[in-house]
């Protein structure tokens, strides 16, 4: 007796396997699977054979192999990025991930290792996202228990994204090929038999051709077709409906029709029709792969910068060519013109020439001189370059845009999720169509019912509809990403386009801040007064901080028992000595004082810095567009009153509040929502965290803090604010695109059924037409990048500091 497996469901002729699931025996096709069931049913995970859609994919012996490699630390840690003292975040891409009962059964699986913190699924992108505390829990752990629930987990590097693409490529090729081949045979041996009669060819002839058609389609059906089966069967099993059903549907009743008139000797075949469709579906569906490739080109490609290998300078200043894994702060490398830069650090030579534009968006190179930061990733244009390495791995700039990139991929949009209610319900329209198109033909002509039932199935299939929305918006996050944008939420885009208020943060946002001593104690020399300070606010990630790093040009010194205050300043123990750096009220425990900055021990003024600010590029122009298009905008700040002042009279803003703390920053936010605005907030620190949090939209700089970039919706790249504009022009570009892919979609089906179901379309026009439509929508939306988007120029503001 047949049986299928439980946990693959694959056909079992003869075997005696089995597993123990929740006390019953249950059959299994092989060792591995049994292995997988096994484990399962031990962490007391079997309902996840009641809650999954669809058979799960088999286990190969080799998946655990994986897990084995990433023991070494210096392997992890490259692929591992730190998000705390005591957590770690990987990316993974999981093969096997099939629907929602495979995200609950990862979800349960990871979740229940000592130390996972959270764990987030995307069955779409099959990419899974982890929190863990690797003192607890190392990565060859999380990798081996997924091997073990039958999936086969790569951290997402360059290597895993490669394979994982080239798999789909090749395999979906291969069929493609079958199915062309197979196609041109079979319209050979179908002209026989549409000139046979009228050539006397009857018999013994006609029914050798008819096997040969049967011969040549076979492996198109059984082969090239069996995405769709599969498909099909996921949604059967998962008791939804999906594409592939009017399709499986359709190719089978070909088949077997003509299969049947072969046995019969009566009536036409339609094995051409059947190869001819099937090649028709997979020209399709390749067409739609390598635009969806194409579209997330840019986003993979920030893990493809890093090169694998480096070369290291030696105290004799020769070099040697290491490995990435072998790479410490401190190590001094060589960057070959052309090449790619292995690592963040500092620049050594007198003059460099980078290229920054896959980071940045900006299309020009760089100039750096000695002491400027490169950034991994980079480009070496025109000289070799010496550098000393201060972060590698997951430390490094590139490795957080990899990740902010990785947390769009894991996201599903709601325009999405509602796309594919639609298409069930769709489907479920199409079958019953065909079945009224069926009973109608049946009592007008019954030799006509097939053609045109098959018509309908296949010219009806929902692929447009399942595309338009998602074809849209990945076109839109990969125009933007290469455009120095990243978009972490998916529906920000679509409420980008609502915002009527912008709110504002100040320093480090709307400004660059620059630093100058105008007193000190005359017991400490100025250098000393700048080194305490900048070691203070190295720990804040304030904008300050990168000004005060600049104006010390000094490694800053450890600080114990440090603290800091969001919006009043930060205290610590440096070189013995218990200071406070921030406003003159709270480093000296005394009234607000002046709009400098200050350094102090015990209330005793060390230091006072004066804060000199120049608007950053494209504030100007961002608020005056913004201001056009009716978008009120605002600026909260925890910074003094005249200088919030003077800011906003710059920028012709007329609404602005000061001295705000982080939670009266998030109180505005709710005042302005309360009142029915849909509210943008733009910040770049630490303390814009909740308010980042709190608005219908919310942008961050790459530039600011770690923070503010996790709370972010979209993060700009590139620094400058024109962005802004720029990412709500494609948004609105985006929608309209999206609006027209959903209308065409709607257009042709209520053009196309009607005809094939008066049976005016062959069953293998139906298959160009669906082809067609779907081609359609995703060329649209390769249009976005095309699309004229009301840009215009960003204007360099070049201010001066303000008296």
């Amino acid at each position: 007796m047949n049986v299928d497996c439980h946990h693959c469901g694959a056909r079992i002729a003869h075997s005696d396997l089995s597993a123990r699931l929740d006390g019953h025996r249950v059959p299994v096709c092989s060792s591995a699977c049994q292995d997988t069931v096994h484990w399962i049913d031990k962490q007391g995970l079997g309902d996840f054979y009641r809650l999954r859609q669809a058979p799960s994919r088999r286990p190969e012996p080799e998946d655990g192999h994986n897990a084995e490699v990433w023991t070494d630390p210096r392997l992890s840690r490259h692929v591992l990025r730190r998000r705390s003292a005591k957590s770690s975040e990987v990316a993974l891409l999981v093969d096997g991930i099939r629907c929602g009962g495979c995200v609950w059964l990862i979800e349960r699986t990871l979740s229940a290792l000592p130390g996972v913190e959270s764990v987030n699924v995307n069955a779409m992108t099959r990419r899974v996202r982890v929190m863990f505390q690797p003192a607890r829990t190392t990565l060859s752990d999380l990798l081996g228990a997924l091997s073990s629930a039958g999936y086969q987990p790569r951290p997402l590097d360059s290597g895993s994204l490669d394979d994982a693409r080239r798999d789909e490529s090749r395999q979906l090729l291969k069929r493609l090929m079958v199915a062309g081949f197979c196609m041109m045979q079979a319209m050979m041996f179908a002209l026989v038999l549409y000139l046979g009669p009228d050539n006397e060819i009857r018999g013994p002839t006609l029914d050798l051709f008819r096997w040969l058609g049967f011969l040549v389609a076979s492996p198109v059906v059984l082969y090239s077709a069996r995405p769709f089966f599969q498909g099909a069967w996921r949604a059967w099993r998962g008791r939804h409906l999906n594409m592939d059903v009017p399709i499986a549907l359709a190719v089978s009743i070909i088949y077997s029709a003509s299969f049947v008139q072969c046995l019969t000797r009566a009536g036409e075949v339609y094995f051409d029709s059947v190869t001819m469709l099937v090649f028709f579906l997979l020209t399709g569906r390749y067409l739609e792969m390598r635009a969806r490739h194409r579209a997330l080109d840019h986003t993979d490609a920030l893990a493809r910068l890093t090169p694998s290998w480096a070369e290291r300078l030696d105290d004799e200043n020769r070099t040697h060519r290491v490995p990435l894994s072998e790479l410490r702060a401190g190590d001094r490398l060589r960057v070959r013109d052309g090449g790619s830069i292995p690592a963040d650090g500092l620049l050594l030579d007198a003059h460099a020439r980078v290229d920054e534009s896959l980071l940045s968006g900006e299309s020009s190179p760089v100039d750096k001189v000695a002491g400027d930061p490169v950034i991994a990733g980079s480009v070496v244009q025109g000289q070799p370059m010496t550098f000393r390495v201060t972060h590698c791995g997951e430390e490094t700039f590139l490795a957080n845009l990899a990740n902010l990139a990785t947390r769009a991929q894991t996201s599903r949009p709601r325009l999405a999720r509602a796309g594919e209610k639609t298409t069930s319900r769709f489907v479920l329209r199409v079958l019953a169509l065909t079945s009224v198109t069926a009973l109608v033909w049946s009592v007008l002509d019954p030799s006509r019912l097939l053609d045109a039932c098959l018509a309908v199935l296949v010219v009806s299939c929902p692929c447009a509809f399942a595309l338009a929305v998602p074809a849209a918006i990945t076109r839109g996050l990969s125009v933007l990403a290469r455009r120095g944008v990243l978009v972490l939420r998916p529906d920000a885009l679509e409420a980008l386009t609502d915002i009527d208020h912008a709110v504002f943060d100040k320093t480090g946002t709307l400004t660059e801040p620059t630093l100058s001593i105008v007193e000190h104690d005359l017991s400490l020399d100025r250098d000393t007064v700048f080194l305490w300070a900048a070691s203070l606010s190295a720990i804040t990630q304030h904008p300050l901080a990168s000004a005060f790093a600049a104006a010390c040009g000094q490694d800053a010194l450890p600080v114990e028992h440090a603290r800091n205050l969001p919006g009043l300043g930060v205290t610590g123990q440096v070189d013995g000595r218990r200071l406070s750096l921030g406003r003159a009220d709270f480093a000296t425990g005394g009234k607000e004082g002046d709009d400098d900055l200050v350094l102090a021990e015990a209330g005793r003024v060390l230091g006072r810095f004066r804060i000199r600010e120049r608007l950053r590029q494209g504030a100007a122009d961002t608020v005056r567009s913004l201001a056009a298009k009716g978008v009120t905008s605002e600026i909260v700040s925890g910074d003094s009153r005249d200088r919030v002042r003077i800011v906003a009279n710059r920028l012709g803003i007329s609404e602005w509040r000061s001295r705000c703390l982080p939670d009266e920053k998030l109180e505005r936010i709710s005042e302005l929502r309360q009142a029915g605005h849909s509210v943008l907030a733009v910040g770049d620190g630490s303390n814009d965290a909740p308010v980042l949090a709190g608005a219908d939209v919310s942008i961050a700089l790459a530039s600011g803090s770690d923070l503010a970039q996790a709370q972010a919706d979209i993060v700009l790249c590139s620094g400058h604010l024109g962005g802004i504009n720029e990412t709500r022009n494609l948004a609105f570009a985006t929608s309209r695109v999206l609006a027209q892919n959903q209308r065409w979609a709607l257009a042709y089906n209520l053009c196309a059924m009607p005809m094939a179901a008066m049976g005016w379309v062959p069953p293998w026009l139906a298959a160009i037409g669906m082809s067609a439509s779907s081609l359609v929508v995703v060329l649209n939306a390769l249009r976005i990048d095309h699309d004229k988007m009301e840009t215009g120029h960003i204007e360099h503001v070049a201010d001066g500091a303000h008296p």
